[in-house]
Order: C-alpha cells, then structure tokens, then sequence
C-alpha cells in the first residue's frame, strides 16, 4: 500500500515526487516517458534557474534528481491503464497489468497538443515546427513564421511571436477567426507584420533538416500555394489527458480536471491533479511544477491529520 502514486513524468509528477519523497510519504511515480510536452524542444529558455536547456537533457535532469531520492519508487515505460476506487483508497492497474494499491493519487498526466497530422509535421517537429509560443517565440528571432489556427491560441502565438520574428502569416480553414475580437484586435494591428490566410487548408510541412515551407489549399477556388517560412507554429488546441478519471472526478466542458487552486485538491477525495490536465489557466513548466508541490504538501497534511503518517 504506497501513500501517495503520482502519474505523470511531466514538471508536475516530477515535482510532485521530489517533494513526495522528502516528506518521507511512500510514493510510486508512474510514466511513460519523462520530461512533459518539452521534451521535443530544441532549447528550453524559460525553466527557472536554467538559462537554456534542450528538451531531452531537462528529462535527463529529471531523472536524475528522481534517481537521487531514496523514499522513492519510479516506474519508467510503464502507463497507467486504470484507476478504480478500493476502500478508503485507489487501485492503480498498468497496460503491462501491475497492480498497485495507494491511499491518494496526484493526475499530473498534461496535455496533448492536437497535430494538422499532414506530411512533414512529426518529421520536422522541433526542427522547426513547434507547439508552444510562450516557449518557443525568442528561437525565431529575424524569420519568417507561419501559426496555424484562429482561435484563442493562435492568436496568442502571434501576439507571442510580435517582439521577434520578421513576419507572421496566420492560417485559419475557417472564413472568420474564431478568438475573441479585444485579441484580433490587438495582434493583428500591425498590418505590414501580420499577415492572414482565411479559408485555407494546410497540407503539409515542408522541408528536409529544418522547415522551409506550409503548403496549403485555398478552398474556395481549390488552388494549391506553397509559403516560404522558416518555422510553423501549430497553435489548434490542447486536448487534457483526463480519460483515465472522468468517471471519478469533475472535469469541465473541455475535458480539464476541476481543482481547488488553493490545494489542487478534486471532487473526489483522495485524489489531486496539477498541471495542463487542469482548469488552471496557464500551461507552463514553472507553474505545473508549483501546482504539483501544492498537491503534495495538502496531500502531505491531510495524512498527517488522519494519522495515516
């Protein structure tokens, strides 16, 4: 019986682990992979105290500082199949079929990025084609980039790429953008940097060892053009990683898991989230790694109060 199973091997299981481990709770962390949504990430700029770090080399510090606590069992390759109640706690089964029994559980499972999934995109993915602005903007300093997508999250990629990059082309298939108007307003005002596309579809990424293009269809009259661009920012929406518990905890309209932001705490008790799976309302490294010590310290004192530990 483990007090705490964290799943997730982003900045908010790894978090979560760390500080798990040094309150001395008998904790499992359960991932496939380590390292979150950056660990496809050419170079990190923004991870506090980091001044620039790749994606695959912040995974590796991650396991690192994982490896180095001694309270602490990691179960790498491994994802998580299923959580059922059990008692006055939760029992985790894998896809590999190991079972573990806890007290509580922190979901710090993230987010997918939803993908065009048109030719060149997987294979040119941190060599050019990127998924998060916020991150990534400052890498395309002086260049041509095209955002694909007219919603909120498009919009906020232009307004994220405006101090950097040379020109800006923004893509939307629909013939009307779809964020709010304050926002369309403010990024596109400057006219000579922003360009937009409506009405089109895009068909691939092209390039060889770096982005040198967008292909797309106008469809109205159905011709294909070719846009020269030295990086694409994929920007149609984030999908939270949230199946394995809807039955279990509240989630909003889009799937999020609802919290306390006070405690991280959900609907259900005994189980917590931190991180892109959440309603909080940024998705950043820093900020999913304080959600998660959050969860853990009220995880921490809501044993200590029941005795458990």
């Amino acid at each position: 019986m483990y007090d705490l199973i964290i799943i997730g091997g982003g900045p908010a299981g790894v978090a979560g682990a760390i500080y798990s481990a040094r309150k001395k709770l008998k904790t499992i962390i359960i991932a496939e992979t380590f390292g979150g949504q950056s660990l496809v990430s050419a170079s990190v700029e923004n991870w506090i105290g980091t001044t620039k770090i790749s994606g695959l080399e912040l995974a590796e510090m991650f396991k690192a500082h994982l490896r180095a606590q001694e309270e602490l069992e990691v179960k790498e390759g491994e994802r998580a199949a299923a959580i059922v109640e059990k008692g006055d706690g939760f029992l985790v089964t894998t896809q590999k079929g190991s079972e573990y029994e806890t007290k509580t559980v922190l979901m710090a499972t993230g987010s997918v990025r939803r993908k065009l999934g048109v030719p060149g995109e997987r294979e040119l993915e941190g060599r050019g084609v990127a998924y998060c602005s916020i991150c990534d903007a400052p890498l395309f300093e002086g260049k041509e980039v095209v955002v694909v997508g007219g919603g909120n999250s498009g919009l906020e990629a232009v307004e994220d790429l405006l101090p950097y990059a040379r020109h800006i082309t923004l893509i939307h298939r629909g013939d009307s953008l779809k964020g709010d108007p304050q926002t369309q307003e403010r990024v596109l005002a400057d006219k000579g940097k922003v360009t937009m596309v409506l009405n089109a579809e895009t068909l691939a990424i092209e390039g060889d060892t770096w982005v040198r293009g967008i292909r797309y269809r106008e469809k109205e009259f159905g011709e294909e053009r070719t846009l020269a661009a030295e990086g694409v920012f994929v920007e149609i929406g984030l999908d939270p990683a949230s199946a394995l518990v809807k039955e279990l905890v509240e989630t909003n309209a889009q799937g999020e898991i609802v919290v306390d932001p006070r405690t991280q705490a959900t609907s259900r008790k005994g189980m917590w989230a931190a991180g892109d799976v959440t309603d909080g309302k940024y998705r950043q490294n820093n900020i999913s790694a304080g959600d998660a010590i959050k969860a853990v310290l009220h995880i921490y004192e809501s044993l200590r109060v029941s005795g458990v530990v």
